[in-house]
């Protein structure tokens, strides 16, 4: 079997908060606990594995691949919660989307200032324009 993540830690200030947050504008079940973990499992079995941390967060980039209705319902909900979005992770496009590799694709942060991505379309996949 070739490797394959399976899930991944993301250190956060409340658990509880941040791992609803993304539940919420995923449009996902809600987050399960397990040891000292919020623990959310995306559609392809990969799981976030939110633990609370003391001090700064580092922060990191996590990207979803959505379908088109997917997309279109989780840019309503960073909508409703008054949140800004950008079309590049440098956050320099705000309250825009792209279309990159003939996708739709925009940036968002979470609670923890996490940069969060939906794209509906894989990186490399054709021109990237």
């Amino acid at each position: 079997m070739a490797a394959q993540l399976n899930h991944t830690i993301v250190a956060c200030h409340d658990k509880h908060l941040s791992s609803a947050y993304l539940t919420v504008i995923l449009g996902l079940p809600p987050a399960q606990p397990f040891a000292h973990f919020m623990v959310v499992t995306l559609a392809n079995g990969v799981s976030l594995d939110f633990m609370e941390k003391a001090g700064p967060i580092a922060h990191q980039h996590y990207a979803f691949l959505v379908s088109d209705a997917e997309f279109d319902a989780g840019l309503e909900r960073v909508k409703a919660h008054d949140q800004t979005y950008w079309a590049d992770p440098a956050c320099t496009r705000t309250n825009t989307i792209n279309h990159h590799f003939g996708g739709r694709g925009f940036y968002f942060e979470d609670p923890d200032g996490h940069l969060l991505e939906l794209i509906t379309t894989p990186y490399g996949s054709e021109d990237p324009s």
